[in-house]
Parts: C-alpha cells; structure tokens; sequence
C-alpha cells in the first residue's frame, strides 16, 4: 500500500517543480499579513484538497494498457517542463492583497481560496496525476505530493524571501524542467521498448 521510495521520488519531483511557481511567492506575502500558523493551515488544507482530484485522475490513466500509460506519462511529463521553461510570468507583491483581519477563519480562508482555485489543473496537479498513473501506488504518489506541496509552503513562510535572494527563482526553474524532461524521456524510451 505504501512504496517509501514512490514517496520519495514524487516528494522530490512536486518540491522542485512548485518552488518557482506563483504560489510559493504567494505563501510569502500571506504569511508577512497573517500568523504562520493560520496561513499554512489554510495553505496545506487547499494543498490536500488539490492533490484528490489529480490521484483520481492518475488512477484513471493507469486502466490504459501499458504502452498508452508510458507514451501519456511521456507527454505529462513533456508539457510540464514546456510550461516551466516557457513561463516568464512571476508573481508580485501586486497579486496579493492587503488584508487586515487576523482571525483565523480569515486567515486560513486567505490561504486556502487562492490555493484551491490557482494551483486547479496547474502544473503539479499535472505532475501529481503522471505520478499515479505511472507508479500505479495512488496512495503513495498522494502523501509525497502532499509532503511536497506542504514543504514549499512551509518554506515560503519561513524563509521563502532569503531562499530567493540566494537561489535564483530562474535556477530553480530550469532544474525542475530538466528533471521532467528526463522523466519524460524516460517514459517515452519504456513505451516504445514495451
């Protein structure tokens, strides 16, 4: 039911392809308006709620016989480093709002709304749905996306602005393009050897 190494090798691959996405800039300027806590509550709640559809959909891929599962993993993987290396947009402080009230409802709803409706059929969601189809372990593939998407967060609320500072947002990019790109060569080689 549960593959350790399926954990980690989806972990790796969802921690890397959403560091550069609008999110991670987004979890930043959220949690210098709001406390930590209620932010990532809200964040990681959007986060465990994007990560079902996208499990469902893999298990879906996976009913193709073996060669349509690898040659559809191939271009999944394909279309995700186009869009990584064909984006140019990055987030602002602009694309967050000031927002005033400190509850917690407010606060982990600020997290959780734009989570839940940006990152819908975004590139990890994207990811997370290749993963399950081609490991076959749902499960798995869910809790390492999950730890991943919860990890960038978490990060982006701890120190999201000196890791940008020190690390260009550009680097982070090209490294999760080149990672999809293997996989997606990778697939593309077990589809066609069979």
């Amino acid at each position: 039911m549960f593959d350790v190494s399926v954990i980690a090798v989806t972990f790796g691959i969802i921690f890397v392809t959403e560091l550069p996405d609008k999110t991670a800039v987004a979890v930043v300027m959220l949690a210098t308006r709001y406390r930590a806590g209620y932010v990532f509550t809200g964040i990681a709640s959007g986060f465990a709620v994007h990560v079902v559809p996208a499990v469902i959909a893999g298990i879906l891929l996976a009913m193709l016989p073996n060669r349509w599962l690898q040659a559809a993993s191939a271009v999944l993987f394909l279309v995700g480093a186009v869009i990584l290396l064909a984006s140019r947009r990055q987030a602002t402080e602009e694309q967050v709002e000031q927002l005033d009230d400190q509850s917690f409802w407010k606060a982990a709803g600020a997290g959780f709304t734009p989570i839940l409706v940006a990152e819908f059929g975004d590139l990890t969601q994207i990811m997370t749905a290749g993963l399950a189809a081609r490991y076959g372990a749902p499960v798995s593939v869910g809790i390492g996306s999950v730890a991943g998407l919860w990890s960038v967060a978490a990060l982006g609320i701890l120190g999201g602005r000196t890791l940008v500072r020190h690390v260009p947002l550009r680097f982070i990019t090209r490294v999760a393009a080149v990672v999809l790109a293997a996989l997606a060569a990778f697939s593309l080689y077990q589809a066609v050897a069979g």
